[in-house]
């Protein structure tokens, strides 16, 4: 859990976790308009490009299939 404080007073409003959230802090009044930030990617991933073997074979296909109506 994350702590949320106000932007002006720091007084902690609360814990938790969120994506979007909008508190008036009742000390100072101050409308504190939070949003989370974008999360790390989870983990590297392996960007598949296909095997270029197998693309020259399926262009070679495609040229051979008629066109649609």
């Amino acid at each position: 859990m994350q702590d949320i404080r106000c932007g002006a007073c720091h007084r902690k409003l609360g814990a938790g976790e969120y994506v979007r959230l909008a508190i008036k802090c009742p000390r100072c009044g101050t409308m504190n308009v939070l949003r989370a930030e974008r999360p790390a990617p989870e983990s590297r991933r392996a960007s598949y490009s296909g095997d270029p073997t197998h693309e020259h074979e399926r262009s070679r296909c495609r040229a051979a299939q008629p066109p649609a109506p």
